[in-house]
């Protein structure tokens, strides 16, 4: 199976997976919630430990906005039971959230985890699915470089609110440098709507306008 990368927009891959905390068939036993599928190179690593430490000390913000975790490497199941054991046991971080054992490659080739000049281990990627099942946002980061995880809980904000109201969501949102906490609304799409806005309070002109949510 050659690798590909998936295309947002679009229902994620049916996968069934075996997990440190059983088999899961993705998207299905997640519908209804919103989850992130996330990838790291190799347990006992020590960026990627310091990820998983990250992501379980917000995984409680996550699962305030309907949203779930599963880990993902080419690693067997027993190493993850022991990486992950021996992340509470020196650290004292126990990680709650399933860790895909995807020991022969298969679900990375199918969603493009692994990168020509990277080996065979897989990239930092990150999957944004729905309650829909639908892929809402991927991001790669190269091996050497650990994740932001409040970015990657302000991304599954934005997209909530976005989606909830209708609206576009800003640069370095809720913090944006010319609106702050405001959103943007759509852009008017006729002549009418175009005049009335020019002018308006909360309104560079007629295409870029927004408010508070």
């Amino acid at each position: 199976m050659s690798c590909k990368t998936p295309l947002l927009g679009k229902k994620m891959p049916e996968l069934v997976v075996k997990t440190t905390h059983g088999q899961l068939k993705l998207p299905e036993d997640y519908k209804g919630k919103w989850f992130i599928l996330f990838s790291h190179p190799a347990d006992f690593t020590p960026v990627c430990t310091t990820e998983f430490v990250a992501f379980q000390k917000q995984y409680d913000q996550f699962k305030e906005l309907n949203c779930e975790l599963i880990g993902l490497s080419i690693d067997q199941v027993f190493s993850h039971i022991k990486w992950v054991d021996w992340i509470k046991e020196n650290l004292d971080v126990e990680i709650k959230f399933p860790i895909i054992a995807d020991d022969m490659g298969q679900v990375a080739k199918t969603l493009g985890m692994i990168h020509e000049g990277k080996g065979t281990n897989t990239v930092r990627a990150v999957f944004v699915v729905d309650p829909e099942g639908i892929l809402r946002l991927m991001l790669y980061y190269p091996q050497e470089l650990g994740r932001n995880i409040e970015e990657i809980l302000r991304i599954v904000k934005g997209l909530q609110t976005s989606d909830k109201n209708g609206v576009a969501i800003p640069a370095n949102w809720p913090n944006n440098e010319l609106i702050n906490d405001h959103v943007i609304i759509p852009p008017a799409s006729d002549e009418k709507t175009a005049k009335e806005r020019r002018g308006q309070e909360n309104c560079y002109d007629w295409w870029f306008c927004h408010k508070k949510i």
